[in-house]
């Protein structure tokens, strides 16, 4: 039986998905469950990709993560949509045999665009292969100097190109940062114990992630954070249908982890703080249940892709935050997208203290408004 969902229940539910609020099912401990948990989570941008997991992490620090990524918990590479997430490492390979070769179709026309050919790219493969063997990492300039060593040009963006395609092409990964410097390894060698779905068992598993992680969803929805075709993202939700059940939201047929549609979890006037890159936003298309349309301009200035950190409210986003690192505090301004009175601000910093616990610093705060 389908069931009719108001939009405050469905957010309520959408909020229990994300792990922002306690879950029946799942308690996550660390790294690994957290990401195994979503199967994949944003991570272009490291810092914001550190606060994710920590949010969701009460009570571990900024090196606590760290570490878990040096222990190999969780990796970073681009399985979908072009994009940097962390993966679950032995879920890597089949991940990017899935969704990542979807990337590749257009990396020709990239190419051509740089001024590479096909074989340019193979032999950067190669090259990078080589540098790489024997289970070590170097840093992004030791890989360009080594592309450059084989005259492989890295000027422009071609030096990123030849790295993103070494790494969907199932050759390398990004491996935890060294200082500030952003290293790659090699794949089997930095996860060797590889699973091996057939495709149709890897759309069904990444279906069921993807609504477990972020329902109430739509087929639409996992299409677009996938990057998979509307008919294959349908394929893989009825091959996961024995552990998801259908709700309604608004007249609009959704996907729900079974394990939360029978249950009622109480509204909650929570504050949190998230990063700009975060799934809370970043994995849905249709942002309307978290984002009011008339701070969009706000959340995504000039709608270049680059989202500011958030302040929600409840499941709303009612501001925006920026934080500077300093060596003896971290300064956060927030500008307010809502009216937030005085004991609302409160909480926002109270929040926002959890975020310089997590770095291990003082905070000080700024308010534009």
């Amino acid at each position: 039986m389908t069931r009719e969902l108001t939009t405050s229940k469905a957010l309520d539910l959408r909020m229990t998905s994300l792990l922002l609020r306690p879950h029946p099912s799942i308690q996550p401990g660390g790294v690994a469950e957290v990401v195994q948990w979503f199967g994949a989570m944003q991570a272009q941008d490291l810092a914001s990709g550190l606060w994710s997991l920590g949010a969701r992490l009460p009570g571990q620090s900024v090196a606590d993560v760290q570490a878990a990524l040096e222990r190999r918990e969780a990796l970073r590479t681009w399985p979908m949509r072009g994009t940097v997430h962390f993966v679950p490492p032995a879920d890597a390979r089949w991940m990017l045999e899935l969704t990542g070769v979807r990337s590749l179709a257009g990396a020709a026309t990239r190419r051509a665009q740089l001024g590479l050919t096909e074989a340019d790219a193979d032999r950067a493969v190669d090259v990078l292969g080589s540098a790489l063997a024997g289970g070590g990492r170097l840093t992004r300039a030791q890989c360009l100097a080594a592309l450059r060593g084989a005259g492989i040009g890295t000027d422009g963006q071609r030096g990123y190109h030849l790295l993103w395609y070494a790494s969907v092409r199932g050759v390398t990964c990004v491996a935890p940062h060294l200082g500030s410097e952003q290293t790659f390894a090699l794949l089997d060698e930095w996860a060797p114990e590889s699973r091996h779905l057939e495709r149709d068992e890897a759309l069904a598993l990444l279906a069921h992630r993807y609504v477990r992680g972020h329902g109430p969803v739509t087929a639409r929805e996992f299409a677009g954070w996938t990057g998979l075709t509307l008919t294959d993202a349908r394929r893989g939700l009825a091959a996961a249908d024995d552990v998801l059940s259908t709700v309604r939201v608004d007249g609009e047929p959704m996907h729900v982890d079974a394990a939360l549609a029978d249950t009622t979890p109480p509204p909650l006037d929570d504050m949190i703080v998230l990063p700009g890159f975060d799934e809370y936003l970043l994995g849905y298309r249709d942002r309307s249940l978290m984002l009011d349309p008339a701070h969009q301009a706000a959340v995504v200035p000039g709608n270049n892709g680059i989202f500011q950190a958030t302040v929600v409210r409840s499941g709303r986003v009612v501001g925006v935050w920026k934080r500077k690192v300093g060596r003896t505090a971290v300064t956060v301004t927030v500008q307010p997208l809502t009216t937030l009175d005085a004991p609302a601000r409160a909480r926002v910093e109270q929040a926002l203290m959890r975020y310089a616990d997590f770095l291990g610093l003082p905070a000080r705060f700024d308010w534009l408004t």
